[in-house]
């Protein structure tokens, strides 16, 4: 298994690199690039719940990491003029640590709970009645003595994020009163986070060159942030105070970075396919047996960019190489075998009813001389 941190990849890198993007991260929702139905219904809520002076419904954010999640949770206790307190479903273990989380917040501060779907069973049992009614129940004794203690909280709001909605039961999923899914971003928005950006860390940098990095950015800030990084790093060593089409292509060669956001890591996946599976259909696990990885990081990891772009189909016999994947293969100068079957998979509705004959007996079920289906 490669564990050498992915520069394309979603997850955060280094303290130093998280240092870096915190300070690139907005700050209020006006300065928050894209998203903008989202933002728009979002504003409305939080603008309702401040004139109110109460707090704001439950919130629970999803969608594939890096795409502003936990920006948006510091945003929103920003704008309701709060604390937040933080926290991650592993990190609460045990009922009595989220007790004391809630026992501890005060009136109207906001709550957040990243990657919420691996609360365990226990724990969510303890949130149901804080989130709905701002109470819990806190069991005091052992055995025959025991006794259930209720507590009151204080008004608070739960913002969660996660990147599986579909592992959030329903019961605790109900409890939310706005549920916002955040999609990827285009190249508009991934070049106006660029510029931003570089503004931040003080960099002059080429359209073409925003351009270039927007394009491999694989539609998340967070990845584009890192590549202005390492193309600013790659300036400075070779002498150049601003960022040039062809410092940035450099610089992506360097890192192995196609022109399609693919890093090393990707086109593994898809030559696996490729040319070991003629181009699919392969089961998950096997796929992960060839390239050394875990099925989960498989499917959470590398898949979704490569569905994104169209190079993978999910048929129900397994994963399938599309033409658009074979196509970027060939460019880049690997061989590319023939697929093992056609593109399509399922046969369609109207296949084989291309003859007048066909048309006519669909338009006259009784058939030929009106002799009726037969028997």
């Amino acid at each position: 298994m490669d564990l050498t941190p992915r520069v394309v990849g979603p997850a955060a890198l280094a303290v130093e690199e998280a240092v870096v993007e915190t300070s690139l991260r907005p700050r209020h929702l006006d300065e928050y690039v894209g998203q903008e139905q989202v933002k728009r219904n979002l504003g409305t809520l939080l603008e309702a719940a401040r004139r109110r002076g109460e707090a704001a419904d439950h919130i629970l954010l999803y969608g594939p990491p890096g795409l502003g999640k936990t920006t948006l949770a510091n945003i929103i206790a920003r704008e309701l003029g709060v604390n937040i307190h933080t926290t991650s479903g592993p990190a609460v273990e045990r009922a009595g640590d989220l007790a004391a989380i809630l026992t501890n917040l005060e009136e109207r501060d906001v709550l957040f709970i990243d990657e919420i779907h691996r609360l365990n069973h226990a724990v969510e049992e303890i949130l149901y009645p804080a989130m709905e009614d701002f109470v819990i129940d806190v069991m005091i004794g052992r055995g025959p003595s025991a006794r259930s203690l209720r507590l009151s909280l204080k008004p608070f709001t739960v913002v969660a994020a996660t990147t599986r909605a579909g592992r959030v039961g329903g019961p605790l999923r109900d409890r939310f009163g706005a549920i916002y899914r955040l999609e990827y971003y285009d190249a508009a928005d991934l070049s106006a986070i660029v510029r931003r950006s570089a503004s931040i860390l003080g960099v002059e940098i080429d359209d073409d060159a925003v351009a270039i990095l927007a394009r491999r950015g694989r539609g998340t800030p967070r990845v584009v942030n890192r590549l202005l990084k390492r193309v600013r790093d790659h300036a400075e060593v070779h002498g150049e105070s601003r960022i040039t089409a062809l410092q940035a292509d450099a610089a992506m060669r360097e890192l192995e970075i196609d022109d399609e956001g693919l890093d090393t890591t990707d086109r593994r996946l898809l030559l696996a396919i490729v040319q070991k599976f003629a181009s699919g259909p392969v089961g998950g696990a096997a796929l992960a047996a060839v390239i050394g990885e875990e099925v989960e990081t498989v499917e959470d990891v590398y898949e979704p960019y490569l569905l994104q772009l169209g190079f993978l189909d999910r048929t129900p016999q397994g994963r399938v190489a599309t033409e658009r994947a074979r196509d970027h293969l060939r460019r880049l100068g690997f061989e590319v075998p023939a697929p093992r079957r056609l593109e399509r998979v399922d046969a369609g509705l109207w296949d084989g009813l291309t003859s007048e004959g066909s048309r006519d007996a669909l338009e006259d079920p009784a058939g030929p001389a009106g002799q009726g289906p037969s028997t």
